[in-house]
């Protein structure tokens, strides 16, 4: 894959997003991204008809990667969801052990998203996926962008956006009785003099531009994607491909 080079020394990898085809299927919408990236073409309708939905809609990267790995890729996800994942697990657990808390964990809690994604993460460990747990910082992701990985990440679009909570059925703005938004996109290139990162967004209209993409501060990123938490999105997807799928 061709690195566009700028003249800050800032790069931008060859990905491009289309718009996600109603409010809940920025997931799918960013995943087919990546396939499409990895030259891997298939319609979005398909892609999104077989991806897991949550109850209120939406979905989690874990089901993302869960697809990825079925394909024969290969599926990282770095977590910063300390509701799923206690920072003690990543201390030498092996696979099996790490399951096993899991397991033990949804025994003993019972809200909705953590019961509906443990299986998730059980399959997801099943099928070779790797969980990582790295402080999140604009270097992480500048590292992982030299690689010539686009990034998967799940957001706090609120935080993001700067704009009002949402409330009720229709995800009306309401800054009084508004919950937090959670939301997809790609990182895709990163500028080190001006610490920013590219981000590609499938939804439309948001406040910077009338493009699908945009340069904001990593600063700005690495708060969005860590205040996910509250949506149960605050990690980073990196799909590529295994010995099954490589051009």
């Amino acid at each position: 894959m061709l690195i566009r080079r700028g003249r800050s020394g800032g790069f931008r990898l060859p990905v491009s997003i289309l718009p996600q085809p109603d409010e809940t299927t920025c997931g799918a919408t960013c995943l087919h991204s990546i396939y499409r990236y990895w030259q891997a073409e298939e319609p979005l309708g398909g892609l999104v008809a077989r991806m897991h939905r949550m109850p209120r809609g939406g979905t989690f990267a874990v089901f993302l990667a869960n697809d990825a790995l079925r394909r024969g890729y290969r599926a990282s996800i770095y977590t910063y969801n300390l509701l799923v994942f206690d920072p003690t697990w990543f201390a030498g657990l092996k696979v099996n052990e790490l399951s096993e808390r899991l397991l033990r964990q949804r025994e003993v809690k019972t809200g909705e998203r953590l019961q509906e994604v443990t299986p998730a993460y059980l399959e997801f460990l099943a099928l070779g996926g790797r969980l990582r747990f790295r402080d999140l910082t604009p270097q992480l992701l500048q590292r992982i962008l030299k690689r010539r990985m686009p990034i998967i990440t799940g957001v706090s679009a609120t935080y993001l956006y700067r704009q009002a909570r949402e409330y009720g059925p229709a995800d009306l703005p309401d800054d009084i009785r508004g919950t937090p938004a959670g939301h997809f996109v790609v990182i895709a290139g990163y500028d080190p003099e001006r610490e920013r990162v590219l981000i590609l967004d499938p939804y439309q209209p948001h406040p910077y531009g009338l493009t699908h993409e945009y340069w904001i501060s990593a600063s700005r990123a690495v708060g969005a994607i860590l205040l996910g938490i509250v949506t149960h999105d605050a990690n980073l997807l990196v799909v590529h491909p295994g010995p099954e799928n490589r051009k």
